[in-house]
């Protein structure tokens, strides 16, 4: 009997592989039918050919070159489409390949050249409470948000250039369908995550007087000791505002693309792209420098946003102003190990946020 079943057992294996080739060879076949787009292509749509444009740029196509949306006489062949196509292919995108890649070849040769910068002076072992959970979890969500939109942003952009030939049609096209997916659900509530964290840091990134000279000294790269900082030093500043202007005309411009369905003309949608693919690559760029100055560039910093605390000797160094404010709050490693009930009452005014 078990022999039996053996054999029907082998019997259903090879018939379930006969099925399975067939079915390769059938989708092959297909796929060699579909092997040529620009045959397809031709036979949609018929060429474009000088005069077509002649009466592009005149107004005089037919109905069939028109959005027939509603009454809309707008023309899907237009002038202004190609001028976009080349804003985008001739400017923003080698740009953006250029600031991006020439962000991560500074950044790499800075940690070469100069290294870490690590802390002056022994720490204290003493801890301020410098991030509240409730901004951290804000950050890190947007952080994850941004590096997911990011990455799935410049697939969209250069995937087809780069991705395209490396590993075919098929997985290329799973993986655009899969980036265009994410891209459109997150970027909505990335939106909305940032504007709750930039008004919850709004008070702490008020330009100050004493910020140009943070800027004089580049940040304490030149001359000795550290400039004055508050409990945002210059530099942290200007990615604030980076986010607050720029960030916002990606949200705006984000809004305006993901959801085509409240009237807006195809110009609208054009411009949209345009003001979206800028500052997103430029964001992307400058987001670069800020991972590497909080995570591998800057010894204390990353223990800030992950712990919350910061110790004392990190705190004078970097934000001395903020450090005179707060340091009478200053609590043992120790106790905040321990979870004591002092450890978890010592915050400050300034950190409470």
């Amino acid at each position: 009997m078990s022999h039996t079943m053996q054999w029907r057992s082998l019997w259903r294996l090879g018939l379930l592989a006969l099925t399975l080739a067939l079915g390769l060879a059938l989708s092959q076949g297909a796929l060699a039918q579909q092997a040529d787009p620009g045959r397809e292509a031709a036979f949609a749509v018929p060429a474009v050919d000088a005069d077509l444009w002649r009466q592009v740029k005149a107004g005089e196509t037919g109905p069939n070159y028109r959005d027939s949306r509603a009454e809309s006489t707008y023309n899907l062949v237009n002038a202004s489409g190609e001028t976009w196509r080349q804003i985008r292919e001739r400017w923003i995108s080698p740009f953006g390949a250029i600031a991006v890649l020439g962000m991560i070849a500074a950044i790499a040769l800075f940690y070469l050249l100069v290294g870490r910068k690590k802390l002056d002076e022994p720490r204290t072992g003493r801890k301020l409470l410098r991030w509240s959970l409730v901004v951290r979890s804000l950050h890190w969500t947007v952080a994850t948000l941004f590096i997911l939109l990011a990455l799935t942003g410049l697939n969209l952009a250069y995937g087809k250039t780069l991705l395209r030939p490396l590993f075919g049609d098929g997985v290329w096209a799973a993986m655009m369908s899969g980036t265009k997916l994410i891209h459109n659900y997150l970027g909505p509530l990335f939106g909305i995550l940032l504007v709750i964290l930039l008004l919850r840091l709004l008070s702490h990134n008020i330009p100050k007087a004493h910020d140009l000279q943070w800027f004089a000294k580049g940040g304490g790269l030149v001359g000795k000791g550290h400039p004055d900082a508050g409990f945002a030093n210059g530099g942290e500043k200007v990615w604030y505002w980076l986010l607050a202007t720029a960030g916002l005309a990606v949200i705006v411009s984000g809004f305006v693309l993901d959801f085509p369905n409240y009237g807006q003309a195809r110009d609208t949608m054009q411009w949209a792209n345009l003001v979206h693919g800028i500052g997103a690559l430029g964001l992307t760029a400058v987001a670069l420098g800020h991972i590497y100055i909080g995570t591998l560039g800057t010894e204390g910093s990353l223990e800030g946003m992950t712990t919350g605390y910061v110790d004392e000797t990190w705190a004078k160094e970097h934000h001395n102003l903020w450090y005179e404010e707060v340091k009478e709050s200053a609590v043992p490693e120790e106790q905040l190990a321990t979870g004591s009930k002092e450890a978890t009452g010592g915050s400050s005014p300034q950190s409470s946020t």
